[in-house]
């Protein structure tokens, strides 16, 4: 079975920004899980624990998964022919 380079790196960019964009939301609100989201200020640049950090999340976590995904598939893809 192959995979869809482009439409598997769709769904994980998704996937990954929203599961981001929601949990930096919820621990802006309530302080939940802000330890484990801190490091991801190092990864992703401008990237905060805050309100602005949860859009700048959603962009470099789509882009992050999407490109990473596409890797994946095509390499999946490689190794199946």
């Amino acid at each position: 079975m192959k995979l869809n380079e482009k439409n598997f790196a769709i769904a994980s960019g998704l996937t990954w920004g929203l599961w981001l964009f929601v949990l930096t939301i919820i621990s802006t609100a309530t302080g939940y899980a802000a330890a484990i989201l801190a490091p991801l200020s190092s990864i992703y640049i401008g990237y905060t624990v805050s309100y602005v950090g949860s859009i700048i999340g959603l962009i470099w976590g789509f882009i992050d998964a999407g490109i990473g995904m596409y890797i994946l598939a095509w390499i999946y893809n490689k190794l199946g022919e």
